[in-house]
């Protein structure tokens, strides 16, 4: 019995340390694709193309082998074939470089987890809503996993530099009547976060829903059952002086919806399911 309960712990110890390792590996990697000023092609395209800076995640974007794929990223690339309008994606992984570069003018879109908020419409404009998501906690299962947003008081959680869930949590302190300490890393995304959940690296992280759950599936010793917010509509991002950009998308967005098939074979691709037709 001895023998087995120290093999089991060894294996995990061997799965956790090879989850380590890929994480190292792909912070690295991704570290290195996310540097808009210094690479190459830096500046804006010009002419009709427009620069889209796209965050790496299962459902926004991701590369597999030679593939690559996303809800967000199928759906802009439907809309490019459809209107004929050329798009460049720049694939990103912190928040903060990408509403920089929305802000000096080297990306026309921004499309992120980056739920939509009543302060945020005064600084950015926002397309209609693409899809509806929601902010959870992720840690991992087991029995000292908590259950209630009240378990938070003193505790601390990781957040993505730039989200408005910072805000959120803060609002959610003075809620409970309590400090969640917040750690706002200024490197890594989503994505890498959660990953740091399930090697034991961090405790906890608040994330959109639809991320953890696509990568829970891969990660199977995390639990997102803990809901930090209502739900929330998802956007994407364009400068506050191009709201003529907006409408555009905003029509060519609705043009995609009406080819019904298409459009609800990518939602049940992606969500499991279709989602009624959203509307601000």
């Amino acid at each position: 019995m001895i023998r087995q309960t120290h093999n089991i712990k060894r294996g995990q110890f061997i799965l956790y340390a090879v989850l380590l390792a890929v994480v190292v590996a792909c912070m690295f990697a991704l570290s290195m694709c996310d540097r808009p000023v210094e690479a190459p092609g830096s500046q804006p395209s010009g002419g009709d193309t427009l620069d889209v800076a796209i965050e790496f995640s299962p459902v926004t974007y991701y590369t597999y082998d030679d593939t690559l794929g996303g809800y967000n990223y199928d759906l802009l690339r439907m809309i490019s074939d459809s209107v004929g309008c050329p798009m460049k994606f720049h694939p990103i992984v912190t928040l903060e470089k990408a509403i920089a570069g929305l802000d000096d003018g080297r990306y026309d879109i921004v499309v992120a987890q980056f739920p939509m908020t009543a302060d945020d419409t005064s600084r950015f404009a926002f397309t209609e809503p693409i899809y509806i998501d929601q902010q959870v906690l992720v840690q991992r299962r087991g029995s000292q996993a908590i259950h209630s947003q009240l378990d938070l008081a003193g505790d601390t959680v990781w957040v993505v530099k730039g989200s408005p869930m910072i805000d959120r949590i803060k609002s959610l302190s003075r809620e409970i009547g309590d400090t969640i300490y917040i750690h706002v890393d200024e490197l890594y995304g989503p994505e890498q976060l959660i990953m740091m959940v399930s090697t034991g690296e961090i405790r906890y992280a608040v994330v959109n829903r639809s991320i953890a759950r696509a990568m829970s599936t891969r990660l199977t010793n995390l639990d997102r059952s803990v809901a930090i917010s209502l739900s929330q509509f998802q956007s994407w991002m364009v400068s506050k002086n191009r709201e003529s950009l907006c409408d555009s998308l905003n029509r060519w967005h609705n043009q995609i919806k009406r080819d019904t098939t298409t459009y609800l074979d990518l939602q049940r691709r992606y969500f499991g399911g279709t989602f009624p037709t959203l509307a601000r």
